[in-house]
């Protein structure tokens, strides 16, 4: 391997991807999880990037930390940087309500990886995933936002997908990305 980072993550799918992804090109990730502080802000980028210098600083060694916001059309971009919070107070029975009588249902969800060399500033990458959202959950698989979202190029819910086939569906863009820029700095 030429380079190695920590992915400070305890979701086991984000490691499998950052692994499916990164490790061919030869990079190498190790994972760890600990907590660091969430800023709250309206922007996801600014948001992984404190929370990948805090990491970095924190374990003394170059790390990836990374951010989601789900951004809804119709709601005016909500739940955005605030999904987390979104999931655990309404959850998708709450989004399905909220998207009552809209015919808009465009969405998409915008994952930020932030690298985070020890001692310098983050750098962040990003990935989109676009997509609609149902009117009526469906699916067996995955969780939350999966039993609601059908992303473009697919004609069920994520949660119709087994984990494999779910991860190979999200835009890899910000870990290719990274990648990349890991790659040239050697």
């Amino acid at each position: 391997m030429l380079k190695e980072i920590t992915y400070v993550t305890g979701n086991w799918a984000k490691i499998q991807t950052a692994k499916m992804i990164l490790e061919p090109m030869g990079i190498k990730v190790n994972h760890i999880k600990i907590s660091t502080h969430e800023i709250q802000d309206d922007d996801i980028e600014n948001i992984a990037k404190a929370s990948a210098k805090e990491a970095s600083e924190k374990l003394k060694c170059d790390v990836l930390k990374n951010d989601t916001g789900f951004f809804i059309e119709a709601l005016n971009g909500f739940p955005g940087p605030y999904t987390h919070y979104a999931d655990e107070h309404i959850g998708e029975d709450g989004v399905l309500k909220l998207l009552e009588g809209k015919t808009n249902r465009r969405a998409y969800f915008k994952e930020c990886f932030a690298y985070c060399e020890y001692g310098k500033e983050p750098v962040a990458f990003s990935s989109i995933t676009y997509g609609t959202i149902t009117k009526e959950k469906h699916g067996e698989y995955g969780w939350s936002w999966d039993y609601i979202f059908v992303a473009d190029g697919t004609d069920k819910t994520l949660a119709c997908f087994k984990d494999e086939e779910r991860l190979l569906i999200w835009s890899h863009k910000g870990f290719e990305d990274l990648a990349n820029y890991l790659l040239k700095k050697q």
